[in-house]
């Protein structure tokens, strides 16, 4: 019994190193839950770093609130995607509308459109912190 539990810790370990040594181009092209990164670099302010995603929206779906640690900007490159942003009166945006979502500001997207829908989604957000953070 021990020694497969030592296998399995090796074959977990192996695969996180595995993960983790993966050329960062290759990370940034992996697809999560209709997100694919496309770039993540620093910034000049320190502590802080811009991530740019391509986000999907797949017919009828949507995406639960949710905050960021920093400022998203996001630029609708097809389809049409109904915004809650708290505080405001629901927004729907087509291709080619924008949306600037300030600072740990609680918020939801749905796709409310007959197609997919896509956005180009630009973070400016805190190094080693977690991308998004969903409320609960």
């Amino acid at each position: 019994m021990t020694t497969n539990k030592n296998k399995l810790a090796t074959a977990i370990i192996i695969a996180v190193v595995a993960v983790l040594t993966l050329p960062s181009s290759v990370l940034a092209q992996q697809t999560v839950a209709g997100r694919t990164e496309l770039q993540r670099h620093n910034l000049s302010v320190p502590g802080r770093e811009m991530v740019q995603v391509r986000v999907d929206v797949e017919k009828g779906m949507s995406f639960p609130q949710h905050t960021h640690f920093g400022e998203e900007i996001i630029y609708v490159l097809d389809g049409l995607l109904e915004y809650q942003v708290a505080g405001q009166q629901p927004v729907t945006l087509k291709a080619g509308d924008v949306l600037f979502i300030p600072y740990g500001t609680v918020h939801s997207v749905k796709n409310v459109g007959t197609t997919k829908a896509s956005e180009l989604a630009t973070y400016i957000v805190e190094k080693d912190k977690p991308l998004v953070t969903l409320i609960k």
